[in-house]
């Protein structure tokens, strides 16, 4: 049997999404299983034992000729079976190209027509993101448990970043916080001023280190929030320690405490390289959906509405998503300064 799975754009549901690789390894152990992803997001997967080939979907392939040619050569791959996680349009033409016999992705009812099998998603309950993706394999008569995503590390990656870190003055041996002081968009980014009050928590709690997750384009906000630091809190920020790559940055948070910060991909990331994390949820992204594995000590999720949840009664996802600044304002962090404080203590 020849399976595809398609899952392009972010890193964090790319990563969600490879939790189907390893229960397809348990159901049909001789199986070829390929992966269809942004060739961006593949540090996130490299190295999954349970993947036998990755196949990339570039910025050309964004053009419809380009897709075209690009659908048409995975059609010649000749699946038994596609699972369109993605269901977007580019997916849409790759997936009914294939020939495949079974084609399965979500209900959409302006897509149906493109798949044999379209799996309506789950609307109430936990841990969505992983249910609804391990939905999709109940037409191959599947039933699985729920499955923690995992990243696969080499030793040598993570024996290099360790080398690396004690070289910049890093004691391994006292308290190591990553902070996702960013999120992908401004409308998943906690406040700069907020934020740096929540480091300066960290600081004041654990008397750890401190090293800053961020994007290349986003070094300016970075800075912002380290200057809104108090002075006391700016000595045990170490700006000058970063990732060269998505790998290096992998194997440095490997060898973290805890992440704390944005809910987003770095969260989803330290959860896969069993790292302790502090989320801080957008109002409009759902816990519900996004929140996996929590607790109250190696995995914990603050989100708007735990504490006012009358603002959210009769709010849908687009309006939240239209007042995210207004409601982000409400959002302070002296709401779960008791919360930070026990995952802190616990952390140590």
């Amino acid at each position: 049997m020849k399976i595809l799975v398609i899952q392009q754009k972010m890193i964090g549901d790319v990563l969600t999404s490879s939790i189907l690789f390893e229960a397809l390894r348990q159901k049909y152990p001789k199986a070829q299983l390929h992966y269809l992803i942004n060739k961006s997001t593949f540090p996130v997967v490299e190295n999954n034992p349970f993947i036998d080939e990755f196949i990339f979907f570039t910025e050309k392939e964004r053009r419809i000729g380009a897709l075209l040619k690009f659908a048409f050569q995975i059609r010649h791959q000749n699946y038994d079976v596609v699972i369109d996680v993605y269901s977007k349009l580019s997916s849409n033409i790759i997936t009914a190209l294939s020939k495949a016999k079974t084609r399965i992705s979500y209900f959409k009812h302006y897509s149906t027509l493109f798949y044999s099998h379209n799996i309506k998603r789950k609307t109430h309950g936990n841990q969505l993101a992983l249910v609804n993706r391990l939905q999709l394999l109940s037409v191959l008569g599947m039933e699985s448990d729920i499955i923690k995503p995992k990243i696969y590390l080499r030793p040598e990656e993570i024996k290099t970043q360790k080398t690396y870190l004690e070289k910049q003055g890093i004691d391994l041996k006292k308290p190591l916080y990553m902070i996702s002081v960013l999120g992908s968009g401004e409308n998943k980014t906690y406040p700069l001023p907020y934020m740096a009050k929540v480091i300066d928590q960290v600081v004041a709690e654990t008397n750890g280190q401190v090293l800053f997750n961020y994007m290349p384009n986003q070094k300016e906000e970075a800075n912002m929030v380290y200057e809104l630091c108090k002075e006391s809190s700016k000595a045990h920020i170490h700006l000058d320690i970063f990732g060269n790559n998505l790998r290096d940055f992998l194997a440095i948070t490997k060898h973290c405490t805890a992440l704390i910060g944005n809910e987003g991909g770095a969260i989803n990331m330290a959860k896969a390289l069993d790292v302790k994390t502090f989320a801080i949820f957008s109002p409009w992204i759902t816990k519900e959906t996004w929140g996996f594995f929590e607790n109250e000590t190696e995995h914990v999720a603050v989100h708007l509405k735990d504490f006012k949840p009358q603002l959210f009664e009769k709010a849908e996802g687009k309006k939240l998503k239209k007042e995210v600044k207004s409601m982000y304002h409400v959002f302070k962090p002296s709401y779960f300064t008791d919360a930070l404080k026990r995952f802190l203590t616990a952390s140590k």
